[in-house]
């Protein structure tokens, strides 16, 4: 049960910024609250340790305020829009606050679709509490019953009498009181605001240029940074000539960091040429020579028998061998760029032995962390604000940015902004895994699946980061999305083969589940065709009868008119995917219309989140998801040459353009099932529904990506 505190009860208010007579309470938008009480302060006495605040000002102003960082994806207009339901707020007055990293709000992150799914249940019941402690004030003013008392558009209401006040007028009164618990919430059908697509609350800042984003921050000093990196992963700084570089206009430092060699000048630009003018010599690094062909040659390498099983129901191994028909195919998947628009950059300062940290963040409790270890401080003197992103996709996630920007502001005595361009931002991020899979079907002789086989060779996010915490190569996120596969196959096995390289890898949008739906899906409709069966059929068929992405498939079956009358020259598929709680189908119409050329006429998704809070903004998040997986099949894939990232910009790094956006059409399925995440799931079903319309129109089965290898785009 969400546990909600009246804030004004504590020393909070003293260092919050929060003025007497407001109503304030404080809750968690994550269900770890005990455990990170427990491990900051011991397990006896624990206090509650809120992340988010609602409060109420006597002005009757209604402000929220979350951890959750914006990266377009909606949290500041969709988690207000659940607490303002609940407490009957006029939407008005209501008002949402980025929080920065105030020891009470706890570990801070944004990622995995978790912003509005883990904010859904306490927000609303501090949304319900603070509506409760406002009517028991006014009907202890009035002296009536509080079960006569009704709040409507930030107003509480007794009818009988004609008395009503407004929520600010209340808010002193309501902040003497104690939160009530377990204070009803309201039936899907009296919701006000959840469910409608009200205008989002950062649109107008954005129109208007208000909105702060990374590279808008300025403070009085502030010298802009441009770093020289290492071409060749693992190389380090053997030496350097920086005396022309030094003597160019506006040049103020050369320093050595970490990272490589930092240029701080008056202006980027002028930071930006003079890095250039830099003479570094390099080590020759881990390994000079990889190349993609290598790492492949890897992934090749890896034996089932010495992988780790992830995953083993019945006896496939014996099924494969006895079944009437095996199928078996290759899938390989590139490295991947995550490419925001916005590219990395961030802005630190240290002001009276604190360092403050200024960007577009999404790990903002490990920025924290590594700010400290740059700074050389306690990490409660470290406070970091994360800003507006032009997009993230995963790669805010990391923070090598911030150890940058903390280490060169700490060397200098002054704020720094570091930058990336996008050529640096292409060939030294953190890529999404390059992937090999081996997948094996067995068929009896009715063609029913008695057996599947998939073994994964990867590199592991997580056995790079952290080689500890993998020591025996089982990576549980490497196989999300295989090996819960979610079909019922009486014989399966899911390995997974941990082959790490020099290449530095992190979560992309979706993370592993781009991969393996792919694998899966793709491999599935092989399996269909070998079996002579209708792909849509053999999915109906291996799905239980409740389940919900069967939901989702039914639903795309009849929206679609599976399988549709096309256009000659027309083919189409179909792709299911479940991923972080949310359940999605997509089906797409695909052509070649020219030799070398692929055009994805129309894609329908059809999702089951549970309940939509802002269906404006989930339609957003999976046409978004669509138009960011298929620019990364039809053109993207990072190759390795010489130890290095081959690519530098958009001009070899090509991503999706505007004619290339086929017509989309989202379907939601009314729920009111547990609420699941959805910036993410609208990637993983779209390649292989593309890949499997791509055989249904030509014939052609693509097993290696980007599409544009074989297909010239």
């Amino acid at each position: 049960m969400t546990t909600v505190i009246n804030l004004g009860r504590r020393d909070f208010l003293k260092t919050a910024g929060v003025l007497t007579g407001a109503l304030v309470l404080g809750f968690r938008l994550t269900e770890a609250a005990a455990a990170e009480a427990a491990a900051e302060w011991g397990a006896v006495g624990a206090p509650f340790n809120p992340n988010a605040w609602l409060e109420i000002t006597p002005e009757g102003r209604i402000i929220v305020q979350v951890p959750w960082s914006e990266l377009g994806q909606g949290p500041l207009t969709a988690i207000p829009m659940l607490l303002a339901d609940e407490l009957e707020a006029d939407w008005e007055m209501v008002e949402v606050r980025k929080a920065w990293n105030d020891p009470r709000f706890g570990r801070m992150g944004t990622g995995g679709s978790r912003s509005v799914r883990t904010s859904w249940d306490p927000v609303r019941r501090a949304g319900a509490a603070a509506r409760q402690m406002l009517i028991l004030a006014a009907a202890a003013r009035w002296s009536v019953p509080a079960g006569e008392c009704r709040a409507r558009r930030s107003e509480v209401v007794h009818e009988r009498s004609g008395n009503r006040a407004g929520f600010g007028d209340l808010a002193e009164a309501a902040s003497l009181l104690e939160v009530p618990q377990n204070v009803p919430l309201k039936a899907p059908a009296a919701r006000t605001l959840i469910g409608k697509s009200l205008p989002r609350l950062d649109t107008l800042a954005k129109i208007t240029g208000e909105a702060e984003f990374g590279f808008d921050l300025r403070f009085p000093g502030l010298l802009f940074a441009a770093v020289a990196r290492a071409p060749v992963f693992g190389a380090q700084v053997a030496g350097v000539d920086d005396s022309t570089a030094r003597r160019m206009r506006g040049v103020r430092r050369v320093l050595p960091i970490g990272s490589g060699v930092a240029v701080l000048a008056d202006t980027t630009w002028q930071a930006l040429k003079a890095r250039d003018a830099l003479d570094v010599q390099w080590t020759p690094g881990s390994e000079p020579d990889l190349d993609s062909d290598a790492i492949a040659a890897r992934l090749a390498a890896a034996r089932p028998e010495a992988a780790a099983i992830m995953r083993r129901e019945g006896n496939p191994a014996g099924a494969l061998a006895s079944a009437h028909t095996v199928v078996s195919s290759v899938y390989e998947l590139p490295f991947l760029s995550h490419s925001p628009m916005e590219p990395v950059n961030c802005t630190a300062r240290i002001v009276d032995g604190f360092c403050e940290v200024y960007g577009p963040i999404q790990s903002v409790s490990w920025g924290q962390s590594v700010a400290a270890a740059a700074a050389g401080m306690d990490p409660q003197r470290v406070k970091v604000f994360p800003s507006y992103a032009g997009g993230g996709f995963g790669r805010r996630l990391m923070v090598d940015y911030v150890t940058d920007a903390v280490e060169l502001a700490e060397a200098a005595g002054c704020p720094v902004q570091v930058v990336m361009t996008r050529e640096e931002d292409t060939r030294h991020g953190f890529y999404r895994p390059a992937s090999r899979h081996v997948m094996q079907a067995g068929l009896d002789t009715a063609g029913g699946l008695v057996a599947w086989s998939h073994h994964l060779a990867c590199p592991s996010i997580s056995g790079q980061l952290d080689p500890a915490g993998v020591p025996d190569g089982r990576d549980e996120g490497a196989v999300d999305g295989a090996a819960t596969l979610p079909y019922r196959i009486g014989n399966v096995d899911v390995l997974y083969s941990m082959v790490n390289t020099p290449v530095p890898v992190g979560w992309l949008r979706s993370v592993y589940n781009t991969q393996n739906a792919l694998a899966n899906e793709a491999f599935l409709d092989e399996v269909a065709r070998a079996a002579g069966r209708d792909p849509v059929a053999l999915r109906l068929d291996l799905l239980p009868g409740d389940n919900r992405l069967r939901r989702t498939l039914e639903t795309a079956r009849d929206h679609w008119g599976w399988p549709a009358r096309l256009e000659k020259g027309r083919g189409q598929g179909v792709a299911c995917h479940p991923c972080f709680g949310s359940f999605v189908t997509m089906m797409a119409e695909v052509s070649s219309p020219a030799p070398g050329r692929v055009r994805v006429h129309r894609v329908l998704a059809v999702v089951d989140c549970g309940p939509v809070v802002h269906p404006d903004g989930m339609r957003s998040q999976i046409e978004g998801g669509i138009a960011y997986a298929l620019s990364g099949l039809l053109h993207e894939g990072i190759r390795i040459r010489r130890g290095r990232v081959a690519q530098s910009n958009f001009d070899d790094y090509p991503i999706l353009t505007l004619d290339e956006m086929p017509e989309v059409t989202v379907v939601s399925i009314p729920s009111e099932d547990a609420i699941g995440g959805i910036g993410e799931p609208g990637y993983p079903p779209l390649g292989p529904a593309v890949l499997n319309a791509l055989f249904d129109a030509t014939g052609v089965r693509v097993r290696n990506l980007p599409l544009a290898a074989h297909f010239g785009q």
